[in-house]
């Protein structure tokens, strides 16, 4: 193993299905003002407009940072975590990838709580995780992309 090697992933919200249909809240809502312009205030004008455009540009800006190192794992969902939180190996018991069930197991994607126990999750798109158990048993599962990497990574670092 090369010392200070890094496995890095950043993801975020590229599902066409998701722009898609916050595209479509964006123009039924534009449609909506301009049919019924009249009855907008100037402040309504601006509200209607800026509480969708608000949405999509917080989905444009999240984004999934996953950092491995010797050391520990660090993740953030950016906007929501100025910072890494940091999780040393010391306290992880078992790291493995594994499938999940995004919507039956954590309600959907994002900064997620498992529906039955299943601990937390970060997670942005696909149904692959990094699952992690913690000493006292507790779970996160982060979100993957690179499943395949991070167990070539794991093995490297030899935690897997």
């Amino acid at each position: 193993m090369k010392e200070n090697s890094i496995f890095y992933e950043k993801q975020s919200f590229r599902q066409w299905w998701l722009w898609l249909l916050l595209s479509a809240t964006m123009i039924f809502t534009i449609y909506t003002i301009i049919e019924d312009r009249e009855d907008f205030s100037t402040i309504g004008f601006i509200i209607s407009i800026t509480i969708p455009f608000s949405i999509i540009l917080l989905f444009f800006t999240i984004r999934l940072e996953t950092k491995i190192d010797e050391l520990g794992i660090r993740v953030r969902l950016f906007p929501f975590h100025l910072r890494f939180k940091y999780y040393p190996w010391k306290t992880i018991k078992e790291a493995y990838i594994r499938e999940y069930s995004p919507i039956g197991e954590y309600g959907g994607w994002g900064l997620r709580i498992g529906l039955f126990g299943e601990g937390k999750a970060y997670n942005v798109s696909g149904n692959i995780g990094l699952q992690l158990i913690f000493n006292d048993n507790k779970k996160l599962l982060i979100g993957t992309q690179k499943s395949e990497e991070i167990k070539l990574f794991l093995a490297e670092i030899d935690k897997i």
